[in-house]
């Protein structure tokens, strides 16, 4: 691992859009946490330049990989992803003057894909039936095939991922709630966010709650059904205190109810991550603090919002 430090970042992403990662609001759900036992707060990640949490691992490992001296001129930064991390992974990579290859499957939102693009990534489309598992062994394959030219980072094993989330988000939930956040609530894509907040926030007393789509052919976008899927080297299940499934009708749901009664414009994820927070807010006391990953406005197309 290189020596990447927060103080470090700083000084690399000074004077850029990439100064504006991270510092995302967190908000009280009034209406859906009405009646609860506990209070119910939402880290709303689409506020990041990049418009998701994955701007903060995205950041780091390309960073990391500079500071490692593995990503230098005439070499190409590859990943396999589902749409956020290469959308972040587009906009670093354009500050940092590096060229970008990402594989995805074709089953992803053409918003995703465009924004992609109009960072000048390329992308390598794969089967939509293998889902994101197939584009990690494409990406496996490509950089196995051609280790000059690609940096592959690899956010499924890469440990700047969970750091990013160690060191930034697990202290800005710290430091936004006083101290006083009881319980943490995510899903499990990379599992990147679980493990990082966990290390920054268990020991301080929290409460860390993994949940997963409740099946292997879920329509939650960038989450995994962690039994079925290929299993990323960083997840530990040990990170989590409690384990949750969620339904991707519940899912949708509660997205829906998130624009039409708080004004959080939401992707899937983030209806299931607040939906599984509602269940815990209704049998547990405290501030229970939910990531909501994305905004909806990457998913217009999608029968989310028809």
């Amino acid at each position: 691992m290189s020596g990447l430090t927060p103080q470090l970042v700083r000084e690399r992403v000074r004077g850029t859009i990439l100064e504006r990662i991270g510092d995302t609001p967190l908000v009280p759900l009034h209406r859906i946490g009405a009646g609860l036992r506990g209070e119910l707060w939402a880290k709303v990640e689409s506020a990041n330049p990049g418009g998701s949490v994955k701007d903060r691992p995205g950041l780091w490992m390309v960073l990391a990989a500079e500071e490692e001296g593995r990503l230098r001129r005439g070499r190409t930064v590859l990943d396999a992803t589902s749409g956020n991390t290469g959308v972040a992974l587009g906009m670093v990579c354009a500050v940092r003057g590096h060229s970008l290859e990402l594989c995805m499957p074709d089953r992803v939102s053409v918003e995703r894909k465009r924004i992609i693009r109009a960072f000048g990534a390329k992308l390598v489309l794969t089967d939509p039936l293998e889902g994101t598992d197939g584009a990690i062994r494409e990406a496996q394959r490509l950089a196995a095939a051609d280790r000059d030219r690609y940096v592959y980072v690899d956010q499924y094993s890469n440990p700047a991922n969970p750091l990013a989330h160690q060191v930034g988000t697990g202290p800005e939930i710290w430091e936004q709630t006083g101290g006083r956040v009881t319980h943490f609530v995510a899903g499990v894509g990379t599992s990147g966010t679980i493990v990082g907040v966990s290390t920054a926030l268990r020991p301080k007393g929290v409460r860390i709650v993994a949940v997963q789509p409740d099946d292997p052919l879920h329509g939650i976008e960038g989450w995994k059904h962690m039994p079925t899927a290929i299993r990323p080297a960083i997840w530990n299940e040990r990170a989590a205190d409690e384990h949750r499934v969620m339904a991707t009708d519940e899912a949708i749901a509660m997205a829906k109810r998130l624009a039409r009664d708080e004004g959080i414009f939401s992707g899937v994820s983030g209806g299931a991550a607040v939906a599984a927070g509602v269940a815990v807010a209704r049998e547990e006391a405290g501030r229970i603090v939910v990531l909501i990953a994305d905004g909806g406005e990457r998913y217009l197309s999608t029968p989310l919002w028809e």
